[in-house]
């Protein structure tokens, strides 16, 4: 540290400052502007630690446990056998992946179309933006309640429809065979607009001067679709790909409300999420509910890993 005065001849006046103190205030202050940081962000902070930290520590703590809330009993890794031995959970992994494989293979193809059909026109790109992104901010709760009603096997719009051209209708949710086939509708439909928003990003940022070189080498508009904007879209798909099966697997609002926690009927549509939600907020069985929700965890885990792996080697 430094010590002593410097004199100061300005407007001849003699003036003195000690070194010493001016280090320290400057440190005094960017204490105190530090301080004021991390005043601000302790709130978050407190609520991370509240509602994320504490319920995932909590949560894989009460597995070990026979708990209803109340009274615990530690038992060990008794919860995940039960959970891994129940015939009724592993329906909801098959339910879970069944509407999650057809709602992706249907949505990522079907919305790389129409952004490219979107993408083609020079007017009214906008409009189509909005049309087909208008599902997507609705809220599923509010869409899978509309779909009751689209889909009721005597009043509703879809079936009319179809009688009307002479095709056979469906009893939709009152089925346990086409039950899931009304889910993945409802998912697809409520999903295609984030698809298509985001490939027609991809789409637009494609450099121009490729299709120039294409056509000047007498390729035909479908080549081009063929052998550059698919090539190029390979991250975006990977990135589709990826967060579909995330989201996916968490499935939980859409089938809650078309066939409750035991995902009615004969439990064809009950996931994953509705089989955590059924044994812990219905069964008050908190200790299975919270050894379920690990062992999904893991399913995301690894089946995230795959399909980065997958996505990375056809980049």
């Amino acid at each position: 540290m430094v010590k002593g005065k410097i004199s100061l001849n300005e407007n001849g006046v003699e003036d003195t400052v000690n070194i010493h103190d001016d280090v320290e205030t400057i440190k005094s202050k960017k204490r105190k502007a530090a301080l004021t940081w991390y005043i601000f962000l302790l709130p978050s902070f407190l609520g991370i630690l509240l509602f994320m930290v504490y319920p995932i520590v909590e949560s894989f703590r009460l597995s070990f446990f026979r708990s209803n809330g109340t009274i615990e009993t530690f038992i060990g890794f008794s919860n995940f056998q039960l959970v891994l031995t129940s015939k009724t959970f592993w329906n909801t992994v098959w339910n879970t992946f069944f509407i999650g494989f057809f709602q992706i293979f249907l949505t990522i193809p079907l919305g790389f179309i129409f952004a490219s059909l979107i993408n083609s026109i020079r007017r009214g790109q906008n409009f189509f933006k909005v049309v087909y992104f208008l599902p997507n901010v609705t809220s599923i709760v509010a869409a899978a309640m509309i779909f009751q009603f689209v889909l009721h096997p005597e009043m509703g719009v879809v079936n009319y429809a179809l009688d009307a051209i002479g095709l056979p209708t469906s009893t939709w949710f009152s089925d346990p065979s086409t039950s899931k086939w009304g889910v993945i509708l409802l998912a697809v439909w409520h999903w295609i607009g984030f698809v298509i928003i985001i490939c027609l990003a991809n789409l637009q940022a494609i450099s121009p001067e490729m299709y120039e070189a294409a056509k000047i080498d007498g390729a035909s508009g479908l080549q081009q679709w063929l052998f550059i904007t698919i090539p190029n879209m390979s991250g975006t798909f990977a990135f589709l790909l990826i967060t579909g099966w995330i989201g996916s697997l968490q499935r939980f609002n859409e089938v809650y409300v078309l066939g409750g926690p035991n995902g009615s009927p004969a439990r064809s549509i009950q996931t994953m999420g509705a089989f955590i939600y059924e044994r812990g907020f219905t069964g008050f069985e908190f200790g299975i509910a919270s050894a379920a929700t690990y062992i999904m965890f893991v399913i995301i885990l690894i089946f995230t890993f795959i399909n980065l792996k997958v996505s990375k080697m056809q980049l």
